[in-house]
């Protein structure tokens, strides 16, 4: 199989993960960088061997060279996605997306578009379909090992310091700046119970809010700064117990450190404490997404789900509960207990033992092999022309981030967002939409089904 070349679209912890991934297994090379901030586009250069002429600070200097690899990684913040994507689309650069897809519909559907009428490959960063534990969870559903499934039950468990740090004080704390909670951290989640299903849910609703990181939840006495204030040492989100802690600790220096400065000694976590954003008290800080929520599903079938996101957890694997007729699965995101309701039998399968090790809940473990597993299948689809390597398209991602807007919908409104899926003009296929509904019978946005 030839070696791939990339360009490097955005060289932050997601991007960098993405291309060292390539070139630690030889299947992908790094022949330029975009990057604007410039001790990153420096780094990124050394680090891949990058020639200065093909060293960019924006990607549209990408799109004016032309084409000069197979393929890019897209790793821009969230809403500089499209105009990157729809412009290297168009160009013929086969595409690894950073997930969200974009923080608009109409914005999502261009890439899609782009993608189709240029027949290239675009994969978004869905990592959680392709670890081993969940092509095994796939499996064993398939092979009718509880029966016909019938309602699934799950957590996303954020982590009170995760959330502070990307959801309070980082770069996903605002919509206007970001986008919604569920579209940022939980499309991940969605994608995965609809590729369980294998169908895209008919009937959505959800409820959530900003409940405590505001002012109202400030403790008398609290300053504005975690340096400044005198009840920093009892508090579970300390700025200071967080990054501080993180040094002499290579995987946490890597992330979440790295966000917060590139001095990893006390005095520079101190100094970007003292002034930047990461210092700030999380009760006074401009935040607006929500800190947690629950999304109802129904689909097609009468099968149910309720998945629920929450700030206050500790850091950990996902938890599943799948409920079918013939028996259930329990699952932590390394181990399946699988009950059979005909024999009593009980199993206890360790996905672990895979190649890919132990799979750990945070950002720069691999998402449990899944960021290491998409690159792999990413590039040997590029390198080969078989899209099938690929476990979604542009269009089946699209159809799953529409149930996430209309899931939000659900929630702002307060309402139920019923998706006709027999609507004549919009086929229940992949990557089609279906007419939407709301439960008091306003009119709302297209939504789709799809059949991974």
């Amino acid at each position: 199989m030839s070696q791939v070349t990339m360009v490097l679209v955005g060289a932050g912890l997601r991007g960098m993960t993405y291309a060292r991934h390539a070139l630690a297994t030889g299947a992908g090379r790094v022949v330029a960088v975009a990057e604007p901030d410039p001790r990153r586009r420096a780094r990124a250069a050394e680090e891949f061997g990058v020639p200065p002429e093909r060293v960019y600070a924006d990607w549209s200097e990408v799109v004016a060279a032309g084409k000069s690899a197979d393929a890019c990684v897209i790793a821009t913040q969230d809403r500089s996605h499209t105009e990157p994507a729809v412009a290297l689309a168009d160009l013929g650069y086969h595409i690894l997306l950073e997930k969200p897809m974009a923080t608009s519909e109409d914005e999502a559907a261009a890439i899609a578009d782009a993608a189709r009428r240029n027949g290239i490959l675009l994969a978004v960063c869905h990592v959680l379909r392709y670890t081993p534990y969940t092509r095994l969870l796939k499996r064993l559903l398939a092979d009718g090992r509880i029966g016909g499934l019938v309602s699934v039950q799950h957590l996303e468990p954020v982590g009170w310091w995760h959330h502070a740090h990307s959801f309070v004080r980082g770069n996903w704390r605002r919509q206007d700046t970001s986008a919604p909670m569920l579209l940022t951290k939980s499309c991940h989640d969605i994608d995965w119970l609809v590729h369980l299903f294998g169908d895209t849910p008919r009937k959505i609703g959800s409820f959530g809010s900003l409940t405590h990181f505001r002012p109202e939840g400030a403790p008398a006495g609290a300053t504005d700064r975690c340096l400044d204030c005198p009840l920093e040492p009892d508090c579970p989100y300390s700025a200071k117990r967080l990054y501080l802690g993180c040094l002499g600790d290579p995987e946490r220096e890597f992330w979440p450190l790295s966000a917060v400065t590139d001095e990893h000694t006390e005095a520079g976590v101190l100094d970007a404490l003292r002034d930047g954003p990461y210092g700030r008290c999380v009760y006074a800080c401009d935040n607006d997404v929500v800190d947690h929520q629950v999304v109802t599903m129904e689909f097609e079938s009468g099968a149910t789900c309720s998945f629920t996101m929450s700030a206050f957890t500790p850091m950990e694997q996902r938890r599943t509960r799948l409920l079918g007729t013939h028996g259930f699965i329990d699952g932590d995101g390394s181990t399946l207990r699988l009950v059979d309701f005909r024999d009593g039998s009980e199993e206890i399968i360790d996905t672990r033992t895979s190649a890919t090790g132990n799979p750990g809940p945070s950002s720069e473990d691999g998402h449990g092999g899944g960021d290491e597993a998409l690159t792999d299948a990413f590039l040997s689809a590029v390198a080969t022309g078989d899209a099938s390597l690929l476990l979604s398209d542009a269009a089946e991602s699209l159809a799953t981030h529409r149930v996430v807007w209309a899931a939000e919908r659900a929630r702002v409104a307060g309402t139920v967002v019923e998706v006709d899926v027999h609507d004549d003009d919009h086929a229940p296929t992949a990557g089609t939409a279906g007419t939407v509904r709301s439960a008091a019978g306003g009119p709302g946005r297209l939504a789709p089904r799809s059949s991974p």
